[in-house]
């Protein structure tokens, strides 16, 4: 398993104020991933011109605000069973899922803290 992507990802329920507070640190929208499969959620990356990324998840459903530290990696299945074998388990409300872009699942460890675990589907 290798690790192609680490930075913060920060999910709630309105992401419009957050990335603004963003931007006005110098942070600039690179895309957004927009879908309704299991969860309606809009994924919102922002680059800095250090080449700092932050993530901005709006997920309409949630009561909270969370963050987690977001792991892209280039075997979602290896990197998956490594981090359940370490104690981890599935945040309640965020099954695994599959979108055209992607396999990922939040992850909380035996201490809480949160990882996004995410692999791109390649075409």
């Amino acid at each position: 398993m290798k690790i192609t992507t680490f930075n913060t990802s920060i999910i709630a329920k309105e992401a419009e104020p957050i990335i603004k507070l963003f931007e006005e640190l110098g942070f600039k929208e690179t895309h957004n991933k927009a879908e309704n499969n299991d969860v309606e959620f809009s994924a919102h990356r922002l680059r800095d011109a250090n080449d700092f990324f932050v993530d901005v998840v709006e997920v309409p459903v949630i009561p909270q605000t969370y963050t987690a530290i977001r792991i892209n990696v280039d075997n979602y299945d290896e990197a998956y069973e490594f981090f359940m074998s370490k104690g981890f388990r599935q945040a309640k409300g965020f099954a695994p899922s599959t979108t055209e872009s992607s396999k990922y699942a939040y992850l909380v460890s035996p201490s809480g803290f949160i990882i996004d675990l995410c692999e791109h589907i390649k075409d």
